[in-house]
């Protein structure tokens, strides 16, 4: 597949194109862009993983009340949940999304690889939603990009254009709901199963579920704010400068004021900092490992004894394969002809080019890696803190 090849997924677009025109600038809607497609798992299964400890859900009830008792327009609870929260629940107007379905459901996870005309960095998760008839979150705003598929039942969507980010919002819920709403001309669809819609950043949307067993896919792409980025960056660089590294003005002229800051002192402290923070090779390290931070750290589950690498070898040449964990991060970055850094997790790691472009990819890790310089000693690693793991009891029975 190359930049310019069209993808049925994007509605006949090619990824040259789609980049070109759409991404981060317009919505997209497009009709069948998974024709066969089979909701990776069921209502009661969703509703399964939001009674789980440590897994991120929430239910969004319109018309519903407080603890109190007392009607309340929106009502936003968080789990886990149990039995009795949805026997509780009327038949319609509510909404159940739970976070990361793709770390802990690995054929949600392969829904990724369709998206592999992005950049694999890029992606934060995939979030499942379910609901009856008139369930809803609300119009409101993300501001991240993110493809909104119908894996069963319809899903009337509304868009609204780009907001203010200081648009007026309901007060007094957990939830962003916009006070004021109103619908783009022909923009008012009602997507069926395997249809898809893109919305960049700051595009008001809502969308109301049209039937029974509703559910949506929506794969969400990770984007630093500003202050996000200068503060975490900013720590990064801090941790490496030495204390030596200070303000300076030697040579400076007599000051005509003592107590004025004056143009000149300001100009030498912006170039301290300016200087300080314009390192490309120190940005890269910081951008490698921000962007490779997983989710949720407590998820990746350190082995308990360090691997032997001789016996890590002989178990990938006997044929073994080790598998990336669900919710572990990979990206690289090469340095020249032989020197890279692999970023797993929010950490980099040195190793070869090839090694490191193999690693951050879909290519299977087993006995082939062996030939890299170093492979041995880095993927043991990686088993050891949690970033591989070997496949589950059963999985190789079932491919055979």
């Amino acid at each position: 597949m190359t930049a310019d090849t069209p993808l049925p997924m994007l509605g006949g677009l090619s990824a040259a194109d789609f980049l070109g025109q759409y991404w981060q600038r317009k919505p997209l809607l497009i009709r069948g862009a998974f024709p066969d497609i089979e909701s990776p798992l069921s209502p009661d299964e969703l509703a399964g993983l939001a009674c789980e400890e440590g897994i991120e859900a929430r239910l969004v009830e319109e018309h519903g009340h407080d603890t109190k008792g007392n009607p309340q327009p929106w009502q936003v609870s968080h789990g886990p949940f149990d039995e009795t929260t949805f026997s509780r629940l009327p038949e319609r107007d509510w909404t159940l999304l739970v976070q990361a379905v793709d770390h802990y459901v690995p054929e949600v996870a392969e829904l990724l690889e369709a998206f592999s005309f992005l950049p694999r960095w890029r992606l934060d998760d995939i979030m499942i939603s379910y609901a009856p008839p008139g369930g809803s979150v609300g119009p409101h705003v993300d501001q991240y990009d993110v493809f909104l598929l119908q894996a069963s039942g319809q899903r009337r969507w509304q868009l609204g254009g780009a907001v203010d980010e200081d648009a007026p919002i309901i007060d007094g819920i957990d939830l962003r709901i916009l006070e004021h709403f109103e619908v783009t001309p022909n923009k008012d669809w009602v997507l069926e199963p395997g249809d898809m819609l893109y919305l960049p950043p700051g595009h008001a949307h809502h969308g109301v579920s049209q039937s029974e067993d509703c559910m949506t896919v929506s794969v969400g792409f990770r984007a630093l704010s500003a202050d996000e980025s200068v503060t975490s960056f900013a720590d990064y660089l801090g941790e490496t400068l030495p204390a030596s590294q200070r303000y300076s003005d030697a040579g400076m002229t007599p000051p005509a004021d003592p107590g004025e800051l004056n143009d000149e002192a300001l100009e030498r402290m912006r170039r301290l900092i300016l200087d300080t923070l314009d390192d490309p090779a120190q940005l890269a390290q910081w951008f490698g490992r921000v962007m490779t931070q997983p989710k949720y750290v407590d998820q990746l589950v350190p082995q308990e004894e360090p691997t032997p690498v001789d016996e890590l070898t002989a178990e990938l040449e006997a044929g073994g394969y080790l598998e990336r964990t669900l919710g572990s991060r990979f990206a690289w970055r090469g340095q020249d002809a032989t020197q890279a850094t692999l970023f797993v997790d929010g950490d980099g790691l040195p190793c070869t080019p090839g090694l490191a472009r193999a690693l951050a990819s879909q290519t299977p890790i087993d006995a082939e890696l062996l030939a890299y310089p170093g492979a041995a000693a880095l993927i043991a690693g990686l088993l050891d803190r949690g970033s591989l793991s070997w496949p589950q009891d059963g999985e190789d029975e079932d491919e055979e």
